[in-house]
């Protein structure tokens, strides 16, 4: 007999597409309360940094704040910019304003080689990577400690 499912009640599962409903939403809540109670709150703050060419957008990088890291989702330089430092230029922004969130470090991941060997050559460290994901490559997780 398993835990919990030998109540009376009846119990059914419900398969969704996307989570704009109210069961997902109800998931997410929940597993949050758990979290921020035995972990601390997550204290969230999203962060984005864009590099205009005049009126054009020509890189940025987009993350978050959470826990004392900066969590870096997006970093993208446009093809014309790159190998000019613009990169660096980012992440050293982004290193800024976590240190003014009192941020322990960031992190990233990447399906790239050469995303992942940029990081690398920024002083990130290799923490580890999930084979075939997507089919062909590896997702490659780095971090880098602020002084």
């Amino acid at each position: 007999m398993t835990k919990g499912l030998d109540r009376e009640d009846p119990l059914s599962i419900a398969i969704f597409d996307d989570t704009q409903n109210s069961g997902a939403a109800r998931v997410a809540a929940s597993l949050a309360a758990e979290i921020a109670a035995g972990f601390g709150p997550r204290d969230e703050l999203p962060l984005a940094i864009v590099a205009y060419a005049g009126d054009s957008v020509v890189g940025g990088l987009n993350g978050s704040t959470h826990w004392g890291w900066c969590y870096i989702r997006h970093l993208w330089v446009d093809a014309d910019w790159r190998r000019q430092g613009l990169g660096h230029r980012l992440l050293a922004e982004a290193e800024t304003q976590a240190l003014a969130r009192q941020c322990v470090g960031l992190y990233v991941d990447t399906f790239d080689a050469g995303a992942a060997a940029f990081y690398e050559r920024a002083g990130f460290e290799r923490l580890g990577q999930i084979e075939d994901f997507p089919p062909g490559h590896a997702r490659t997780f780095l971090c880098r400690r602020l002084v």
